[in-house]
């Protein structure tokens, strides 16, 4: 289907660009065929990575890198796909509907049984890597600044979270006590990640201004951030039962499914508004949806929430995934330089969240699938790379293109890594459980 796709597509281009030829002058033609060549890849990628072990979304990650650079071999028929705005929106959508299915597998009082345990995690996961990163720009970079060594700290403190939660799922430990500790980690990680962007931003904003830091600005986005949290999840539990009463009398189909989406869409509307990422609102939408809240629904044989929205996360996450691959740059591998400062920034971003492991000592939990769990850094790791390169402090730009790259090279080596480590980890300790069982009915 694929190679007809593009031999059809070769023959009508003639040299020129495959978007060019289908849309003529129509923009939605663009985008429905980037859809069908994502989808395809998506589903080609998935299907080998599991005939060899593997998580699927590791062979869309793949399939979106090699997707992505054969423009190398000299083939630019795809290049429209990371290009196109609305792609971009529906893969950061994609995002958002997999945090909220996967939220929807817990609930608050199960994230309340881990929830000081998972705050010591997302705190070492935050303060370790910050503090490498510094280090590890001001060993390599000395002629820069130490805005520039902060903010190569600041950037390697969140957790995509969105990556461990589909290698999670793919691997049926969504709901393990492990799982709730990473994402809800994960999901305080991504706040106290921006609370340390905002602190670095503004300390930059005021040296380029020459203006006094203003803690009360900084102290602002804190309070915003745990309001948000705090009062989506309390009020959340207070207030949904009674919405999804009110809209079990509605009359027609798919109102069940409506209802949530709205939930969920404004919640990550919400924490965007205050300064936070759409996901955390997203996560913590389904993490406080529980089966009573619409019980109601019960009555007219609806289906579980969880099977109506299966279908459109099958649609919009590998969207999300393989566009993350396609974004990479294989090119800049090519330049020892800035693969030297990958390579270093890497191994401090791996080892600086394997500090998270620490959270878990003295319990019976899987330490080390839990720092494993918080490696990537995905697409927050480019967000925090993109502001990089708007700051400026007298004249000199914090994140320039070379060290971009290298922040790209260490988002994504860590994105790739973590799906295979995560799964290895997990067995090993689904296989020592099963010898330890053995070996009780042997004796």
């Amino acid at each position: 289907m694929v190679l007809a796709l593009l031999q059809a597509s070769a023959a009508a281009v003639h040299g020129d660009t495959l978007a060019a030829a289908a849309s003529h002058g129509d923009t939605l033609a663009p985008v429905v065929l980037a859809l069908a060549v994502i989808l395809a890849a998506a589903k080609l990628g998935g299907d080998v990575a599991e005939r060899i072990g593997q998580p699927a979304v590791l062979g869309e990650l793949v399939v979106g890198v090699l997707v992505g650079n054969l423009s190398l071999l000299g083939i630019d028929w795809f290049q429209f796909i990371t290009a196109n705005a609305t792609i971009g929106v529906i893969a950061q959508l994609g995002a958002v509907i997999l945090l909220f299915e996967v939220g929807l597998e817990s609930t608050v009082r199960d994230m309340m049984q881990v929830g000081l345990r998972s705050l010591v995690v997302a705190v070492l996961g935050v303060v370790t890597p910050w503090a490498l990163g510094w280090w590890v720009g001001a060993l390599l970079l000395p002629e820069h600044s130490a805005y520039v060594h902060a903010f190569l700290g600041a950037a390697l403190t969140a957790t995509s979270v969105g990556i461990t939660a589909r290698v999670l799922k793919d691997l049926g430990h969504a709901q393990s006590a492990e799982a709730r500790i990473i994402l809800g980690a994960a999901v305080i990680d991504d706040v106290l990640g921006l609370v340390v962007l905002a602190a670095v931003a503004a300390v930059i904003a005021a040296a380029d201004s020459g203006a006094a830091l203003s803690y009360g600005a900084l102290a602002l986005v804190l309070g915003k951030a745990l309001v948000f949290l705090f009062g989506a999840l309390s009020l959340g539990v207070v207030f949904s039962p009674r919405l999804f009463s009110f809209a079990s009398r509605l009359r027609g189909s798919g109102v069940l499914l409506a209802t949530a989406l709205v939930f969920c869409f404004t919640l990550a509307w919400l924490a965007s508004v205050i300064g936070l990422a759409p996901i955390v609102g997203a996560y913590a939408a389904g993490l406080i949806l529980e089966d009573l809240h619409y019980r109601d629904f019960a009555v007219k044989e609806e289906r579980q929430l969880e099977d109506l929205v299966r279908p459109i996360s099958s649609f919009l996450v590998p969207v999300f995934f393989v566009l993350m691959g396609m974004r990479v740059d294989l090119a800049t591998f090519m330049r020892p330089q800035i693969l030297g400062l990958a390579a270093v920034l890497t191994v401090a971003a791996v080892i600086g969240k394997q500090a998270c492991a620490l959270g878990a000592l003295g319990s019976k939990l899987d330490w080390l699938s839990i720092g494993i769990g918080m490696i990537p850094r995905g697409e927050v790791g480019l967000i925090f790379a993109n502001i990089g390169l708007t700051l400026v402090v007298h004249g000199e730009h914090i994140i320039d293109a070379a060290t971009y790259s290298a922040v790209v090279i260490m988002v994504m080596l860590t994105t790739l890594i973590t799906p295979p480590a995560l799964k290895w980890s997990l067995g090993r300790r689904k296989e020592a459980g099963s010898g330890k069982k053995g070996l009780t009915i042997e004796n």
